[in-house]
This record gives C-alpha cells, sequence and structure tokens, in this order.
C-alpha cells in the first residue's frame, strides 16, 4: 500500500509539474488566456492522461513506475530526449507567437482532423502498453524480458514510436500553427535515431529480438520503414 501511495504521489507530482510547465509555455508568450487552441490542446491531452495514468496506477503498477523513468543511460538517446525537449519548448512558443501576432491561419477542418487523429492515437497508446508490460520510457532490457510480437507489434516493431509521432506531430495543428508544425516535423530524424540506437541493443541483449526482425520487416509505418 505504501509503495502504491508512494507511486500515486510521483505521479501526481510530475503530472501536475507538466500542466504547469505546458500552461507557462503556451499562455505567457500568447500573451493571453484566450488562446483557444492551447486550451483544446491541453484538454485533449491531459484528461487522456489522468484516465491512463489512473488506470496504470490500479492495474499494472509496475508498467507506471517505468513510465515515469525518463533518465537515460544511454548518450545517444539521452540526447535524443535533450533534442526533443528543445522542439516541444520552441514549437510551442512559437505557436503562442503565432496566436499572438497572427502569423499564419489554419482552416478548422485541419484543427478538428487532427484533434480526432490525437485521441485515436493516445488509444492507441494505451493499447501499446497493455500489449507491452516491458515498456520502460528508458531504453533498457529488464530481467526475464521476452520479445512481444503479437498485436500492434505483429505489423511493425515500434508501434510506441508510431503513436507517439502522430501525437507530437497533432499537437502544433491542434494549436493552429504551420509555423509550430514545421518545426515539429524535426522529431522525425530523432525517432530514427532512437530506433536505431534502440534496435542495435535489443538485438545484443534481447533473446530472440533478432529473429522477430527477420519476421516483422517494418519499424514505424507498414510499407515505408
Amino acid at each position: 500500500m505504501n509503495n502504491r501511495l508512494s507511486l500515486a504521489i510521483s505521479a501526481v507530482t510530475k503530472y501536475l509539474a507538466g500542466v504547469a510547465v505546458m500552461s507557462a509555455l503556451l499562455f505567457l508568450p500568447a500573451g493571453s488566456w484566450c488562446f483557444i487552441g492551447a486550451w483544446r490542446l491541453m484538454l485533449l491531452l491531459f484528461i487522456p492522461m489522468f484516465i491512463l495514468g489512473v488506470a496504470l496506477l490500479i492495474f499494472a503498477p509496475e508498467l507506471l513506475e517505468k513510465r515515469l523513468k525518463s533518465k537515460e543511460s544511454r548518450s545517444k538517446q539521452s540526447l535524443a530526449v535533450k533534442l526533443s525537449a528543445l522542439i516541444f519548448i520552441g514549437g510551442f512558443i512559437v505557436a503562442a507567437l503565432d496566436f499572438r501576432h497572427s502569423w499564419s491561419s489554419m482552416p478548422m477542418w485541419v484543427v478538428v482532423v487532427a484533434s480526432v487523429v490525437f485521441l485515436l492515437s493516445y488509444a492507441l497508446y494505451g493499447e501499446v502498453m497493455r500489449e507491452n508490460m516491458w515498456l520502460s520510457r528508458t531504453i533498457e532490457v529488464s530481467e526475464n524480458q521476452t520479445v512481444v510480437s503479437s498485436g500492434l507489434y505483429s505489423i511493425i516493431r515500434h508501434p510506441m514510436y508510431s503513436v507517439t509521432l502522430t501525437l507530437f506531430l497533432s499537437m502544433p495543428l491542434i494549436l493552429g500553427s504551420w509555423y509550430s508544425f514545421a518545426l515539429f516535423t524535426l522529431y522525425i530524424p530523432i525517432i530514427i535515431l532512437r530506433i536505431k540506437d534502440e534496435e542495435r541493443l535489443l538485438i545484443s541483449e534481447l533473446n530472440g529480438y533478432t529473429e522477430y526482425c527477420q519476421r516483422v520487416r517494418y519499424r514505424l509505418i507498414p510499407y515505408i520503414w
């Protein structure tokens, strides 16, 4: 019980910190609380995140604990995390300034489609975590870990990265900023860097992963890569 309470406190602390940081990045540069795109994104992001966090706390606390760890031990992964953070910070600030100065105009249908894609991607995010109990935020091979090859993992080798990419690329569109979207596309090479480095580790340390790669050819997008 004490461990679960400690885990809940840690999760809530990080959740509230995320809300605070994202609010600062969006509303301060916008110079207004009337940034509707920011409210839209925060509701779409933090409500499902809260629901998923509660579900993990109740049904899979070990997985929640893994998802709360963020310090990477591998140098390339650490670099990728830092670059990703810079893209997020810059992308949100650019979106806020775009709203403030009306740099770009986005059709509402694009915003609506992006919002639907975001929610569908978040649902798939939950499904990936249901399928893979080893899914840590940091790149590592756990004791007794086995290769997951069913469900989405029978189609592509890294469904979490695929879902994460659609989530991230949807965000600037939900915010209504083409300039922010252009900046967020820089996340694509970072994802590729992470996947290639992760696969080197998995091939060398996870039994059966080489054979899995031979069965499932595509890493991120079916029939493309």
